[in-house]
């Protein structure tokens, strides 16, 4: 469970879209408010999730080959099959949109964007979160959790961890905002500069890295 727990919050994480959503919301006016707005958002619905799992559990978790283990573990081979299937799909539509991608029209859509974020307030950016919360990554971490024994003091580290980790890049972002306002706005900006030309590539990595690491944990599991 630790193991996989990690991995899953390591590529939350790491995936971009929050990433660029809350380099603009640092960036608007009153940036450190409502970014840590956007991070309070963004823990609740981790701990909403594991408190949720964990009230069905009862602590406790399933025996091994039991319909609710069994389940728990098709639930993450059906959640890292799709995250495959996306990263494919994302893969061949970059393809067809790089030209789009590079008019003028994107770069309109994104001042429009910039100009809403700075209007937006920090209740705004607490729903920003919550809407790009990848779900799909984050139900991996609950059907892991569900293996979590509250009787182990491990368990509540583990879980702890994943929360933290899922969280760390928002969190430095915000503590460099803090401590370095005027080295972090042009570092944040150079960061969304590059994910506005990776981006694509950046989803396709971490959805397939997940998907695998998701099919062959769980296949493994299902099958030993």
């Amino acid at each position: 469970m630790v193991l996989d727990l990690l991995v899953i919050g390591l590529v939350i994480t790491l995936h971009p879209l929050p990433i660029m959503a809350f380099v603009l919301v640092l960036s608007a006016p009153r940036g450190v408010w409502k970014g840590l707005a956007f991070i309070a958002a963004w823990l609740a619905c981790l701990v909403v999730v594991i408190a949720i799992v964990l009230l069905l559990t009862s602590g406790e978790p399933p025996a091994p080959r039991s319909p609710p283990s069994t389940a728990a573990l098709a639930a993450k081979l059906a959640i890292g099959t799709g995250l495959v299937l996306y990263s494919e799909h994302r893969r061949r539509r970059r393809r067809t949109v790089t030209a789009t991608s590079s008019s003028s029209g994107s770069g309109s859509a994104g001042t429009s964007l910039t100009t809403r974020m700075d209007q937006a307030s920090g209740w705004s950016a607490a729903a920003l979160a919550v809407l790009l919360q990848p779900w799909g990554m984050v139900g991996a971490g609950a059907a892991t959790v569900i293996e979590a024994d509250l009787s182990h003091r491990s368990s509540y580290l583990a879980l702890l961890a994943f929360c933290i980790l899922a969280t760390s890049s928002l969190l430095a972002m915000e503590l460099y905002m803090v401590f370095a306002p005027e080295k972090a706005a042009l570092a944040l900006t150079d960061l969304r500069a590059w994910l506005s030309g990776h981006k694509d590539q950046a989803i396709v990595v971490t959805c397939l890295v997940l998907g695998l690491w998701l099919v062959s944990r769980s296949l493994y599991d299902l099958t030993r």
